[in-house]
Parts: C-alpha cells; structure tokens; sequence
C-alpha cells in the first residue's frame, strides 16, 4: 500500500479523532474527516482536510468517500463514550458504537480497504483482579461501554480472519490534554472528564468539583486511573498505520503509561498549575466505575515502538489548563495549514 494514501477519518471533528488528523497532517499525510458533529467542531480538523458531515454507518456514504479520495486506511473514533450514560441508556451504546462498527467494516469491505485502526478503550476488561493490566487480562467489562467497545473488537477480529482486512485496535485508559500549538483540544459542553472539569473550576467556568466516591480500596480513597496525553495517544494511531501498511498484521494494544493517579491527585495537580483551591465536594460512588485502571503498556512499546513524549501528569493538566484559556477567551478558530 502506497503510504501516501488518503485516511478516512471517523469522528475527525471530534477530540481525539481531531487529534490524530492534525498528527497525520503534520506527518504530511493526508485526512479525510467524516463527522457528524453531534459532539466535534468542524473548525477543531485541519483546513485543508476534505470533510463530510455524515453518518460513520452510511456504507454507501462511506464507501464513496473511500473511493472518491483514495483512502487504504480507516482509523475508526465515532462514537459514544460516556459510562454513566452507558448504564442509563445502553440502547443508544449498543447503536452508536457496536451497529456503527459492523457497517462500517461492511462499507471498508466493499471499497476494498484492508487496514482499519480502531478506537477501543480499557471499559472492556472491568475490574480487573489485579494490575497493572495486560492484554491477555480477562475481559469482563461492567457497563454497556465496554461491551459495546468490545463486541467491536470481536467484529474486527472476524472480519480479519474471514477477509483480506487487517486492524490494529488501540485500548486506552483515560485520554486527557490539548494539542502543545493550541489547534484543537476537548470542547463538550457536557464534558465527564475529570481534568476537563478540573480546569473549567480553576478558571471559574464550575462552581467545584465533585469526587464520585472516597471510600475506594485505594490509598486515598478515590479512584486510581492510568492518564495517558492525547497527543501521544495521536503517535500511537499513526504507528499502528505504519505497521499495518508495512504488511503487520491485526493487533489488540493496552494505550497507557503504566502508572496510575487518583481523583485527589489529579486535582491537587490542577491545583497547583492553576495557583488556586478548587471547591471540591464528595458524591456518591457513580455505577458502572472501576477502582483502578493501569495499563501494562509494554507490548505496544515493543510492537510498535511507541515512545510516548508527555508522560507526565504535570504536562498533561497544563496542556489542558491552557486550552481552557483559549476557550475561556475565545471559541478556538481553525489553525493555519
């Protein structure tokens, strides 16, 4: 496969799906976004990257796409990701992420596209006995997210064992941070995600911080999570698009440092880039939450050679604190090519 093909890009408008096109746009590679802007900004993808506003499940849609902009990959971020409203609403979790994926696959088949990088997530092993956590660890998920993450990857590994398809699925722990040249970062109005709400309270965007649960078999009580920098999770796309067009074949991958940081930790570190207490207050423990999740990250490091650059809770928070700025002044406007 010539390695300068088209990557049709799923949910490209969105956090890290936007991430990861701005990645391969500066790799000189070229993007093609497909969104349907139900949580993306268009302006948050590069100019200069054709984009569709559409349905990642149309195969006729999609299939074209592929066709009329020469893709050989697809690198699959559309969905919903929200474990809490996983629990409330699993029909929607078993449509947007499990139904979405099989036609997808379906319309890759159809176009003739042979190499597929997923958007999984560390939801499909639960709770697991012990970590840090393997690929090889039980897969037990605990909520409609993960199940439905990982009745994608079981579509995936049948497609690749009954067709000329191979997919690279990437299993993240908690993806956190903004683009270092401020082009594009989280931008939900309805964000779950601490370090997001952690900085909207430091700039007064919140009125505190909630921490579901402090009576956690943890050393302070609350949960203990693995935060891996989006922008190295973007490296971790495009090493995987390397490997499959070198002729690699599917590979399931942990995305994650191999270190965990609680709620109270994350917070203090907010804390402290920010130069101001937050208003925090105790909740009741949220359903569907694991106590801990730590990556073994080291089969993607070796596979793949991956040699992530942020790997520092300081880094990440202010990644994030700044590009609460920007967005605390103005909406982000789209970057210069």
């Amino acid at each position: 496969m010539n390695e300068t093909s088209a990557v049709l890009v799923t949910g490209g408008a969105g956090y890290i799906g936007s991430h990861v096109a701005w990645a391969l746009h500066d790799a000189g590679r070229r993007a093609v976004v497909l969104d349907d802007l139900s949580a993306g900004r268009r302006e948050l993808a590069p100019a200069d990257a054709p984009f569709v506003e559409g349905d990642a499940g149309d195969i006729g849609l999609v299939a074209r796409l592929a066709r009329d902009h020469g893709c050989g990959a697809v690198m699959h971020f559309a969905g919903s990701i929200v474990v809490s409203e996983s629990v409330a609403k699993p029909e929607l979790y078993f449509r947007n992420n499990t139904a979405v994926t099989g036609r997808l696959v379906e319309a890759c088949l159809e176009a003739g596209i042979e190499r597929f990088v997923y958007s999984s997530t560390a939801a499909v092993y639960g709770q697991p006995e012990s970590v840090p956590i393997g690929e090889d660890t039980p897969l037990r998920p605990i909520n409609p997210y993960g199940r439905s993450k990982l009745m994608s990857e079981w579509m995936l590994a049948d497609a690749a064992a009954a067709h000329r398809f191979e997919c690279v699925s990437l299993r993240y722990f908690n993806v956190a941070g903004a683009d270092g040249r401020g082009r594009t970062g989280q931008v939900s109005p309805a964000a779950t995600h601490l370090i997001k709400i952690a900085c909207e309270a430091a700039l007064g965007r919140r009125d505190g911080v909630e921490i579901y649960g402090e009576d956690y078999d943890t050393p302070d009580g609350t949960c203990i999570r693995d935060y891996v920098h989006v922008t190295d999770l973007a490296d971790a796309h495009l090493a995987a698009l390397k490997h499959l067009e070198g002729g690699g074949g599917s590979l399931t991958l942990n995305c994650g440092y191999g270190k965990g940081a609680s709620v109270r930790q994350v917070l203090a570190e907010v804390e402290d880039a920010a130069g101001r207490p937050l208003a925090v207050s105790g909740a009741p423990r949220r359903p569907g939450d694991a106590v801990s999740l730590v990556a073994d990250a080291a089969r993607i490091r070796d596979v793949l050679g991956w040699r992530p650059g942020n790997d520092d809770l300081a880094t990440i928070v202010s990644s994030a604190l700044e590009w609460e700025r920007r967005l605390q002044g103005a909406q982000p406007a789209a970057a210069e090519a």
